[in-house]
């Protein structure tokens, strides 16, 4: 049970409700605009920033900023540290509730 019940392993990037909501749904939709995570995480703009911003800092997503035609475009995409992160994170998470790591 000790090897198993490894809480340490439990990324605290990531554990963050909304930061795992943000990587659950990138994990997936590989990008996504920023009014799009605001609308499907029911968030505010401003904590949302926040909480984008530490998965930036920590290399898990990019923030990719544009203009489509006048209008300023914020997106977040996944990247490979981001994804082998999340995955860890899940497998971690599976052997703290006694799952076995998908095959």
């Amino acid at each position: 049970m000790a090897d198993r019940f490894d809480i340490g392993r439990i990324d605290d990037v990531i554990h963050g409700r909304l930061r795992l909501g943000v990587m659950a749904y990138l994990a997936d939709a590989e990008v996504a605009d920023f009014n799009e995570l605001k609308s499907v995480l029911e968030v505010t703009q401003g904590n949302l920033s926040i909480q984008l911003r530490k998965l930036e800092e920590a290399g898990y997503v990019a923030i990719e900023k544009s203009f489509l035609g006048r209008k300023p475009r914020t997106r977040a995409r996944i990247t490979p540290a981001g994804r082998d992160a999340f995955a860890r994170y899940l497998e971690a998470l599976g052997k703290l509730i006694g799952q076995s790591p998908a095959a």
